[in-house]
């Protein structure tokens, strides 16, 4: 992994949509015409997974990374569904009310499902999609298990079992790189964990959250999309990313060689140049690329 040289003051601000606040970081660019890049994070992550990844694009790009609803700095809220739909109706209400357009989602695993729901309900404010280790056609949690999640003390013996696994172990299952595995990541992941709140939040997800966007769901999105995903993904397998790119009519997959699920942390800079490239071509699919 190559980490750019110069440092990012993290910009952090609070905004209410609806009935929720959520924590977002934004990297103003100084070009007011410059294309707005949304970052969406994934399952059990924040905006701190794409903090490799950030230095590499503000040079070009307005930046902005967010925490959905229950997840990192934003709010754990009662009142919010935390369902897929939800999720990509309020980063739509987001990018509303910061009064921008021709916006550019980029998300990673749930968070691309996030990206394509959003694209799904309101196209007009976006250009792109960019979905690196997307996850998809992940069925809704089980009666037997959303019964389960009411049960008194449920919140407190998930938590219990959270924090007692290894987090370096869990880290180890999605980077390729073992050695990327450090205390200051243990530390930087696991602080989430930690925030009053966050399992309550984890319990409604596990409740309201819908099942991936099914095939024929998936052919209605018209917008270009980058497929990027690491060939040593344990978490979300390539088979799933090849899957998508064939259900999606207007998408193009990259694969990573010797990489794994954090694809921000291990391979940086080349994901900003793809990202890049892909930005500046013409809408076009083309087949499956693999870099060197």
């Amino acid at each position: 992994m190559e980490t750019k040289n110069t440092p990012l003051l993290t910009p952090a601000f609070r905004k209410k949509i609806g009935d929720v606040t959520i924590h977002y970081e934004d990297f103003h660019q100084p070009n007011p015409e410059a294309q707005v890049l949304i970052l969406i994070h994934g399952f059990l992550s924040s905006t701190i997974s794409f903090r490799q990844l950030i230095p590499y694009l503000t040079d070009d790009y307005h930046v902005v990374a967010i925490d959905l609803p229950g997840f990192g700095k934003s709010e754990k809220s009662k009142r919010f569904t935390y369902s897929l739909a939800n999720y990509g109706k309020l980063v739509l209400s987001f990018i509303e009310e910061m009064g921008w357009s021709n916006v550019v989602l980029v998300g990673h695993s749930m968070g691309g499902q996030v990206a394509l729901h959003a694209s799904r309900q309101d196209g007009k404010l976006i250009d792109k999609l960019i979905l690196i280790g997307c996850c998809g056609y992940i069925k809704r949690a089980g009666t037997p298990i959303i019964c389960c999640s009411y049960l008194p003390f449920f919140s407190w013996g998930l938590k219990q079992w959270v924090l007692k696994k290894d987090i370096k172990n869990n880290l180890s299952g999605v980077l390729h790189n073992m050695n990327l595995v450090t205390d200051e990541l243990i530390r930087d992941y696991r602080a989430q964990f930690l925030e009053e709140g966050f399992f309550d939040s984890l319990i409604r997800l596990l409740r309201h959250r819908e099942g991936d966007l099914k095939p024929f769901e998936l052919n209605s999105i018209s917008h270009p999309i980058l497929l990027i995903h690491g060939d040593d993904d344990q978490v979300i397998p390539l088979t799933t990313g090849k899957r998508l790119n064939g259900d999606l009519k207007n998408s193009r997959l990259i694969v990573y060689k010797d990489t794994g699920h954090l694809i921000m942390e291990e391979k940086p800079k080349e994901l900003a140049q793809d990202i890049k490239n892909f930005l500046s071509l013409p809408d076009k699919k083309k087949a499956i690329q693999t870099p060197v």
